[in-house]
């Protein structure tokens, strides 16, 4: 009798879903998660996108753009920058206030696990990406771009290692610093990075020391990698190990010091 029980018992209880939908389930609320917060909307799209507006339209902005048309050497860089707000800032600020508030510990203790949780993550920017690169890509088109037909696939992989490498940083600042430092220094390094950094404007179109320093830091790679592909349809393969080495680096810190509580 006990054993007709425990059996009825085991089949009435439901079983967890494949890994598969769970890691999917995750990724769509991240998405949404940004995309329904208008602060989030602002950075990640009005921002580019204006800025993308800005820079081609401002004749008053002197830009080398040594004989290709402004809007071609600026919108693959801003593209790069969306890629930056999407994987860094809007997900080092999302985890680290879910840390805070103890959404990681609970939902690392679920069926979909730690493991899980960070891939919903990594495929929920992804999405937001996608939707990113649509909207200032269209834009780009409307002002006149016309990018290489044979960058598309290099793009992709830039777009991919970009996401990596700018995945891990958010990870490894929004797991070792409190939500608030979180908050103001994923803000003012995406601010520094897009002045400085190379991802908006090519390393050496920067002055003085700026133009030896970003071609190594992972949004002078970012950048040089989508002009690379979308501007003469390779992928420049210096820039593309830079971006493979910081997600290296940064992915093993993050995995050695990220703290779920």
């Amino acid at each position: 009798m006990t054993t007709t029980t425990d059996g009825a018992a085991a089949a009435a209880t439901p079983a967890a879903a494949p890994v598969a939908r769970r890691v999917a389930a995750q990724a769509g609320f991240e998405a949404r998660m940004i995309l329904r917060n208008g602060e989030q909307v602002l950075v990640a799209v009005v921002i580019p996108v204006l800025a993308l507006v800005g820079l081609v339209r401002a004749s008053f902005i002197d830009i080398e753009t040594g004989g290709a048309a402004r809007v071609d050497l600026l919108a693959p860089g801003v593209l790069a920058l969306a890629v930056m707000t999407a994987s860094f800032t809007s997900q080092a600020i999302a985890t680290a206030f879910d840390r805070r508030n103890g959404v990681l510990r609970l939902l690392a203790t679920t069926p979909l696990g730690r493991g899980g949780l960070l891939a919903g993550k990594v495929l929920g920017v992804l999405a937001v990406e996608a939707v990113q690169v649509v909207l200032i890509a269209g834009a780009a088109l409307a002002l006149g771009w016309r990018p290489d037909p044979g960058g598309a696939l290099p793009a992709l992989v830039g777009l991919v290692l970009g996401t990596a490498a700018f995945t891990a940083l958010a990870l490894l600042v929004a797991g070792t610093l409190r939500a608030e430092a979180v908050l103001a220094l994923a803000n003012l390094l995406l601010l520094v990075l897009a002045l400085g950094g190379g991802v908006i404007l090519p390393a050496e179109r920067l002055p003085g020391p700026f133009a030896s320093l970003a071609a190594w830091l992972p949004s002078g790679a970012l950048g040089d990698v989508m002009r690379g592909a979308l501007v003469d349809g390779a992928l420049p393969l210096l820039p593309a190990l830079v971006l493979v080495g910081w997600t290296t680096v940064l992915g093993v810190l993050a995995a050695r010091l990220f703290r779920w509580h």
